[in-house]
């Protein structure tokens, strides 16, 4: 008997590519034995009431899209039995990235039918559920910026984004409390990390871990601008953790306000404006990973 899956698709993804991949994928799935039932989503929401209802119904939910749909994905499977399954299309991919599932749609298709489940923690920033990292500061300054951005597309846009965000940028301060021990912070940012990725494969927390039960908790103080220029490539291989303006925590709830507001970005969106509370949900979702 084949394996029953819902290939639940953001046809916006990766700039319309996760649609132009839909007919390679369900062919790689159906060579395999599966039976694939394709959904394009029509919102976050629609993506979410369609999950649901593929675990209500016994099929496997296969993510084709940004780690924004995986993200959703991930909140509206926590503790199903039904595991999620995720093929990237997006810009970024960084929850696959974290699990070692292929960046190449066929192949990730293989894991779909072939791979065992792995239970992984999920993240809350306000109630909404992330698997990557919620980050807000310098960090939210950079992603207005690219969301607006027309003229430039593809990962360049991260870094006009980070160049103009820079050129205009002011420090800030920020309130971070982790477990109920308070710290003032001022400089760039605040990231509370469930996986330790994010930004299309910068290496941000390299010591996270995706079912430890812990948020770990990344910030940057303050630095000429100069200096912040210099580490950021290194964030792409995680050394940039040894300059003296990153420094680390860990804890279960994080709670974060600043001096001024600022939107919270977890999975390449948008997902709640300041005062943050995050917690985590222990290994409380199954994913499929490869063998």
């Amino acid at each position: 008997m084949s394996r029953r899956l819902a290939l639940v698709v953001n046809p916006a993804a990766g700039g319309g590519r996760a649609r132009t991949l839909v007919p390679d994928v369900r062919l790689e799935l159906e060579r395999l034995g599966a039976a694939p039932r394709v959904v394009e989503t029509l919102s976050l929401p629609h993506a979410i009431e369609q999950a649901k209802g593929a675990a209500a119904a016994g099929e496997v939910v296969v993510g084709l899209g940004g780690d924004g749909l995986i993200g959703r994905l991930a909140g509206a499977l926590r503790d199903a039995d039904t595991p999620l399954a995720v093929i990237p299309g997006g810009r970024g991919n960084d929850f696959a990235r974290a699990l070692g599932i292929p960046l190449e749609p066929l192949a990730a298709a293989r894991v779909a039918v072939e791979g065992h489940e792995r239970l992984i923690d999920v993240a809350e920033a306000n109630g909404t559920p992330f698997v990557g990292i919620a980050s807000l500061g310098f960090d939210s300054a950079v992603q207005d910026v690219a969301n607006s951005t027309k003229l430039v597309r593809g990962q360049l846009v991260y870094l006009y984004a980070t160049l103009r965000a820079l050129a205009g940028w002011r420090h800030a301060g920020f309130e971070v409390v982790v477990d109920g021990q308070r710290q003032a912070v001022t400089g760039y940012s605040v990231a509370v990390a469930n996986s330790g990725r994010f930004g299309g494969g910068m290496l941000l927390v390299p010591h996270a871990s995706l079912d430890d039960g812990i948020l770990d908790v990344y910030t940057s103080a303050r630095a000429s601008k100069l200096r912040f220029l210099i580490n950021l490539p290194k964030v792409f291989k995680g050394t940039h953790v040894d300059a003296p303006s990153i420094a680390f925590t860990a804890g279960r709830t994080v709670e974060v306000t600043a001096d001024r507001s600022f939107t919270v970005y977890a999975d390449g969106d948008p997902v709640a404006e300041l005062p943050l509370t995050v917690r985590v949900r222990q290994r409380a979702l199954r994913v499929l990973v490869p063998r």
